[in-house]
């Protein structure tokens, strides 16, 4: 009989380094996405606070003069100077001495007669414009196939982090509250903020 029962010992021993092993190989495949999506959700949960995907930005330029008469023309030479690509979305006259000229993301400013240009636009902010890219799935079909992958993994890190300890560090002891707990969070904010 006690024969037996050390059996099952070795054998409850046995399969829990697999289970540590395939969460660890696990874990360390999925921090590059948990990273990209973390960072972006943080971005995005304040989007009323900030624009996550791009900054504003203001410069000041100087065009050499004598100015061309032509608005088309000054306004060619004003976006050579800021080193804007894209085509001009618009072209006015804001005034006697103000030229605008609206790109997609940006507008210079042009003095007609002291040749300052102000530049008022658009930059994409490092990483997170594409982090963000990435989280709200605009890559669509391919991206799907990705994060579908990454939710299972997920899945797999939250049920092999379950069976990892035996005993009191384990599903029936220390990991089964804290995983309870875990799971109160979601349902507590949506039972107390009056769900969807």
């Amino acid at each position: 009989m006690a024969e037996r029962g050390e059996g099952r010992a070795r054998t409850r021993i046995r399969w829990r380094p697999w289970v540590r092993a395939i969460h660890r190989d696990v874990g360390y495949f999925s921090i590059g996405l948990t990273f990209v999506y973390a960072v972006s959700g943080l971005a995005v949960n304040h989007i009323a606070d900030w624009e996550p995907n791009f900054r504003q930005v203001t410069r000041v330029h100087q065009l050499p003069l004598p100015l061309p008469v032509e608005d088309e023309s000054l306004a060619a030479r004003a976006r050579e100077l800021a080193g804007i690509e894209g085509p001009v979305r618009e072209l006015f006259r804001a005034g006697d001495d103000a030229l605008e000229v609206v790109f997609d993301r940006r507008t210079l400013h042009v003095d007609t007669r002291s040749g300052r240009v102000v530049e008022d636009g658009q930059e994409p902010r490092f990483f997170l414009r594409v982090a963000n890219w990435l989280h709200l799935n605009r890559g669509k079909k391919a991206w799907t196939i990705i994060a579908d992958a990454y939710a299972a993994f997920l899945l797999l890190l939250s049920l092999t982090g379950l069976w990892m300890f035996p005993g009191r560090k384990g599903l029936l002891g220390r990991a089964g509250v804290i995983a309870v707990v875990g799971a109160l969070v979601p349902a507590l904010y949506v039972t107390l903020s009056g769900g969807p």
